[in-house]
């Protein structure tokens, strides 16, 4: 596989749950975590959109990091701390001390209260990737970070940090997918469903599971067929991906926006005491949204729950 400095895999996210006081929930966390090995995701990361990285203080980060790492400490399952800050400082010591219990893999998103230029991107990964060789490095490209780099930008960096290994990427454009697997072909890019469809039939990438989430079985079957660039296979599964989406969509309005809002309807759908609550501000999604989420998945697409 070209891609060969982080394994072709299914890349999955862990969502933090949170008691009616903002607590977090330990023991659900654990058996949340436990349930995703066991249904044989086995690359895993927190603190990214979906997990909150954006919101939780840096006693939180510590704590959950801990039991996080404590719970993904198994032969063949690598784990993955997500870094979102608008401080490269905080990022910086956010490494340092999950690397001091243990952790030697990382999800980087870049600063979003202005929009980094060029030089202000290879700060970045100097201070990151440069300043700790001993780890491995993933980059989030999101739009909310306000600039999404290139496949060409990902060559040059990947040429300067032997230890930037992978990319996530949601997009659906053939343009840039052709881009990211041409241009960097030496990164493992993680892509969400949609665009994973057409990626895997440009070459070998990694699959950044969401929404499909909600059948881990069918999810794998998914990207087993990508990996063994099955057309037929990928284009029979991706023709329920409008009808999936749509039923998330209708349930929670225009209500919830937050990614960890859709996400954390997925976790309640393998088990029923996952809380739904994000953290404040941001808005949650309400118990009968996701009834009404479920029932929807139950009348239309019974093939993708548990």
């Amino acid at each position: 596989m070209s891609a060969g400095r982080y394994r072709q895999c299914i890349l999955g996210t862990c969502c933090v749950p949170w008691n009616e006081r903002f607590e977090f929930e330990e023991d659900i966390f654990r058996r949340s975590v436990r349930h995703q090995i066991t249904s044989g995701i086995r690359d895993l990361y927190i603190f990214g959109t979906a997990g909150e990285g954006y919101a939780v203080s840096e006693s939180q980060f510590d704590a959950i990091t801990r039991i996080f790492l404590d719970e993904t400490r198994i032969d063949g399952v690598q784990s993955m701390i997500g870094l979102i800050s608008l401080s490269l400082p905080a990022i910086i010591e956010r490494i340092e001390r999950a690397r001091a219990m243990g952790a030697r893999r990382f999800q980087l998103s870049l600063p979003g209260w202005g929009v980094l230029n060029d030089a202000e991107v290879q700060t970045f990964f100097r201070e990151t990737c440069g300043r700790f060789p001993d780890c491995e490095f993933l980059h989030y490209n999101l739009m909310r970070a306000g600039r999404l780099l290139t496949g060409a930008e990902y060559g040059q960096l990947a040429h300067r940090h032997e230890n930037l290994v992978a990319t996530k990427n949601s997009t659906a454009d053939e343009a840039r997918l052709r881009g990211l697997m041409t241009d960097a072909p030496q990164l493992r890019h993680f892509i969400t469903e949609t665009g994973f469809a057409k990626a895997a039939l440009m070459g070998s990438c990694g699959f950044l599971v969401s929404f499909l989430s909600t059948n881990f079985t069918r999810a794998i079957d998914f990207f087993h067929a990508g990996c063994e660039q099955d057309r037929v296979k990928l284009a029979a599964i991706a023709s329920e991906f409008e009808g999936l989406i749509d039923a998330f969509k209708t349930a929670v309005g225009d209500t919830a926006h937050m990614d960890g809002a859709f996400d954390k309807l997925f976790c309640r759908i393998h088990d029923p005491e996952f809380p739904l609550r994000l953290l404040p501000p941001y808005e949650s999604v309400r118990t009968e949204q996701f009834d009404h989420y479920l029932n929807l998945m139950r009348a239309h697409h019974a093939a993708w729950l548990p």
